[in-house]
């Protein structure tokens, strides 16, 4: 292996003398200045003549993780030195043993924990889901292992233009779907904006550089527009003798472009583009939490507040340590602004979350201070759980990151905080989960509701057992916390494997009455006259009692399952000649094309293609399908490396779904099917409308040829009098 040129050399030597120089604030002493160059030595050896496929020298990339790591998370020298090497067992000869003996047990910890982490997203998925359970358990000892690694993410992102159209992919959506929720849920509120832009600039180039371009222009009227809204709150505070920091922030890209995607609206309808944010210094004399009300008293004398939209985070923080006051208040010209207020002590937390959460925790002894420490044994408790495959890991994880939480109490005022759309059956299994596998119903706010109820914020809930009462299938459809669907699917697979064993020995003793011996013939002749799918079914079906063996004699005397067998593959096979004659262009090994229909991509839409490891068929997904990342995210190796692209020979129409929501009127409905019939010539599948109170909404579900055509009806449709809402909906969906 070469070693590096004296150019590279050059890279290396002034990437490390900056680092040195951020090392300055956290240094004590020789010993930590000593610790630090051994590990960059080492790294530096080890690496030596390996380079990234930017061409670069290998070594600049730890470099560059270590200064994200004290500059844009805070944390110290430690986590500087497993920084710097948190990629030599993995990629060099070094062994964990060598790093412990170097550099003692509590580095090689955390340089083993990046190794396996690293493991994670190259694994097929049961193996992803071993290493990030043995990773994740080390969040509540040492979560700094987590932060080095999202660290090491954001790095890799920064410089993702290097790699193939396949490997961004697996990347973004690896990123998308459990970094930037993992970064949002231990505070890094900076860095988390950063990867969804990240992702959208590589995902979406040209949308990306479409908003980052509206923003450029719109620059100066909304800077006027933010002096104007604050001048009358500076004359304020200033009157009050505060110290404080006032400024505009700007909404990332990415939010923007969710929120248009979201609510089908152009960048100009999106008034919401920036927060007003006071950062101020507080008196030791007085409360932080009474400062923060003195100043939002402040604010609105000036501008009237939207009630709904107050949200205190100082009396009850967020799960991931976020504290600060937030008002939504009329400011010139009609337009609501957003005002955050908090301390410094509470900016240092909201930008640099975890590490400045605990360097404060120190000295501070609020009851919210163990909100993490809440948070990390629930995420142990879920890991410790046997009961998930590997799929339903990762995403029951991922359900825990990325959800607001509301505060709800018990009936005796215990506080309790669930995710934002929890229902009174998470509430249930979150106290127990004999409450949970034994609820009936629920008194919320002592009014009596089903079990499937949605909680709201500050609702006191008790909960109505029965000893009969048990866990149902449906459940998995209510709850949203971890807990509660790995306890109900425990306890589903527990009577399911009772019910496979009940259900073998009553079929064999039925079998045995008749003197049939058991044959795999026998059996698959049962299977498929009682309409089950597979053998696990059929006998859990047997052992609950929703199969009767009581005409088994029929059964098996019947030739008709033979009929049915033959017709079934006829089935499979014209359905394959469906499938295959989708509209998309062929891969040049005549692979079989399926349209996914989670997201029902049209002719025009940017597709990606997936292929699925069971059936080996090409999955076509839209490419900002969150399911697509999902999967990017665990099987980022069968992402297809060619870009699809649809055939323009076939003329085929393709069934999609608009959601309308407006004012009702007379002629409305002749409005929309005079545009969908006359002007456009499309056929119509179905229409859905109803009204209520004055507005109407209802779905409409028709077959066009492509993308551009739907969005040419959709703007027409825009243009009616009264018709407020336009919207593709994704799974057409008519329920």
């Amino acid at each position: 292996m070469s070693s590096y040129t004296a150019d590279d050399e050059k890279l290396i030597n002034k990437a490390y003398e900056e680092l040195l120089e951020s090392c300055k604030k956290i240094c004590k002493g020789e010993d930590d200045w000593n610790f630090i160059k051994r590990a960059f030595f080492l790294a530096k050896e080890a690496h030596a003549g390996v380079r990234r496929r930017s061409g670069e020298p290998y070594m600049l990339h730890p470099i560059a993780v270590a200064q994200i790591v004290i500059n844009e998370i805070g944390l110290g020298v430690k986590s500087v030195v497993a920084s710097l090497l948190h990629d030599v067992v993995e990629d060099t000869d070094y062994t964990v043993e060598d790093i412990e003996h170097i550099f003692g047990a509590k580095i090689a910890s955390m340089v083993d924990g990046l190794t396996k982490m690293s493991g994670v997203f190259n694994a097929d998925s049961s193996e992803q889901a071993e290493y990030f359970r043995k990773v994740l358990l080390t969040l509540s000892d040492d979560v700094r292992v987590i932060l080095i690694k999202i660290a090491d993410r954001l790095h890799n992102m920064r410089t993702l233009q290097y790699m193939p159209l396949n490997k961004q992919i697996k990347i973004t959506g690896e990123t998308i779907y459990l970094f930037a929720p993992l970064a949002y849920r231990l505070g890094l509120y900076p860095i988390k904006s950063e990867l969804e832009d990240l992702c959208m600039k590589y995902r979406f180039p040209e949308e990306y550089e479409h908003i980052s371009n509206l923003l450029a222009q719109t620059a100066n009227t909304r800077k006027e527009y933010i002096d104007r809204f604050c001048k009358p709150i500076i004359e304020a505070l200033d009157r009050n003798n505060i110290k404080y920091e006032i400024s505009g922030r700007i909404k990332s890209v990415y939010s923007i472009w969710t929120k248009m995607q979201r609510k089908q609206i152009p960048f100009e309808e999106i008034y919401d583009l920036f927060a007003i944010r006071i950062v101020f210094q507080t008196n030791p004399a007085l409360s932080e939490k009474s400062q923060c009300w003195q100043i939002y008293s402040n604010i609105t004398d000036i501008y009237a507040p939207k009630q709904d939209r107050l949200r205190d985070w100082i009396s009850m923080p967020k799960a991931n340590g976020y504290e600060a006051l937030h008002s939504t208040v009329m400011g010139p010209d009609g337009h609501w602004v957003e005002v955050q207020i908090r301390t410094q002590r509470m900016e240092e937390i909201a930008e640099r979350g975890f590490a400045a959460h605990w360097k404060y925790k120190k000295a501070t002894l609020s009851q919210n201070d163990d909100a993490f420490d809440i948070w990390l044994k629930k995420i142990r408790d879920a890991l410790n759980s046997p009961t998930e495959s590997a799929v339903e890991f990762l995403d029951n994880f991922k359900l825990s990151l990325y959800t607001s939480e509301i505060t709800v109490f018990t009936p005796k005022g215990e506080q309790r905080e669930l995710p934002n759309g929890a229902t009174a059956l998470d509430f249930a299994y979150d106290i127990h989960t004999k409450v949970g596998d034994h609820a009936i119903g629920a008194k919320i706010n002592h009014k009596i509701e089903p079990i499937t109820k949605t909680l709201k914020w500050g609702d006191q809930i008790e909960i109505i057992t029965a000893d009969s009462a048990k866990p149902k299938a449906e459940w998995l459809e209510v709850v949203t916390t971890t807990k509660a669907k790995q306890k109900i699917t425990a306890f589903l697979k527990r009577e399911q494997e009772n019910n496979i064993e009940n259900g073998i020995a009553l079929f064999e003793s039925k079998l045995a009455e008749h003197n049939v011996a058991m044959s795999g013939r026998v059996l698959r002749k049962a299977i498929q006259a009682y309409g089950c799918k597979y053998k696990d079914e059929f006998y859990s079906h047997v052992g609950a009692g929703i199969i009767s063996l009581d005409n088994i004699e029929k059964v098996l005397k019947s030739s008709s399952t033979s009929k049915l067998l033959k017709f079934w593959k006829l089935r499979q096979e014209d359905d394959d000649d469906i499938e295959d004659s989708k509209g998309v262009e062929k891969h040049p090994h005549d692979d079989s094309y399926v349209i996914a229909t989670c997201c029902n991509p049209l002719p025009g839409d940017n597709v990606v293609g997936f292929r699925d490891p069971v059936s080996n068929n090409i999955v076509v997904h839209k490419a900002n399908c969150d399911e697509l990342n999902r999967l990017a995210s665990q099987y980022g190796k069968n992402i297809v490396k060619e870009k699809i692209t649809w055939s323009q020979h076939k003329a085929k129409a393709y069934l999609s779904t608009i959601e309308l929501r407006g004012i009702d009127r007379m002629g409305m409905l002749s409005d929309i099917t005079h545009i969908v019939s006359d002007d456009f010539s499309i056929n119509m599948r179905e229409i859905h409308l109803r009204s209520h109170d004055g507005i109407f909404e209802g779905k409409l579900s028709l077959y066009v040829q492509n993308a551009d055509a739907l969005y040419a009806l959709m703007d027409k449709f825009r243009h009616i009098k009264g018709l407020e809402r336009v919207k593709r909906i994704e799974n057409n969906d008519m329920e």
